[in-house]
């Protein structure tokens, strides 16, 4: 090596820091804008993602199915009204609290990159425009963890915008918008199998499907 090459080594600690500001960040948003966030989206049909989870498991349960990124609740309501065990998760307190109210339901208050999870307990799990919050340089421990607390043989449900590996920080909450490859890719790394993808919104021209919907099996 030449005495003029200078070997850049990563601050691991600025790193985290950034990691923990922008998780932070986004959840002050939600705690700031929950009431207007569950207005804008209770109503909202993702009954097609619903199929695509249960359509994907082994007979009609009951399912124990865990929320990840639950919000207020709809969708631990609309589970819970089909007969299966719901448990929600999100890093946002007033949504923890709002969700548990709505359903009476188990919710874990936890943040996405510092989860908590037991092994091999869900059927499923169904992050539902949740992920895309994950900064990107801890995605890979998330999905991980994802993997773990599912079940031999269970599915994973996500639904992401859009993009093309591009990040975004804007009126404090972070989002990142995958590709669909390198979405596809991150989720095998991680051990899963493919069982289904589509867009959405259903029924429209590709160029309007700005969700991109995956569906994941752990190997039994």
């Amino acid at each position: 090596m030449s005495g003029n090459t200078r070997l850049v080594i990563p601050n691991i600690y600025y790193i985290n820091q950034l990691v923990m500001e922008y998780s932070r960040s986004t959840i002050q948003y939600y705690e700031r804008n929950a009431e207007r966030f569950w207005d804008g989206t209770r109503n909202h049909d993702v009954s097609q993602n619903y199929a695509a989870l249960l359509d994907a498991l082994p007979g009609r349960g009951p399912f124990k199915i865990l929320d990840f990124g639950c919000g207020p609740g709809r969708d631990i309501e609309a589970f819970k009204k089909m007969g299966h065990d719901p448990v929600g998760l999100d890093g946002t307190l007033k949504f923890v609290t709002m969700a548990s109210d709505l359903t009476g339901c188990e919710v874990l208050h936890q943040e996405f990159t510092n989860l908590d999870l037991p092994v091999s307990t869900f059927d499923a799990v169904f992050a539902n425009a949740s992920l895309f919050h994950v900064p990107k340089n801890t995605i890979n421990d998330v999905l991980h963890t994802i993997f773990d607390t599912i079940s031999d043989g269970g599915v994973f449900f996500s639904s992401n915008p859009r993009g093309n590996g591009e990040e975004s920080h804007s009126n404090g909450r972070y989002e990142a918008y995958y590709a669909e490859n390198e979405w596809l890719k991150l989720v095998e790394t991680a051990g899963f199998v493919l069982i289904d993808q589509y867009y959405r919104p259903k029924g429209l021209p590709r160029e309007q499907q700005h969700w991109f919907a995956t569906v994941w099996r752990k190997p039994a």
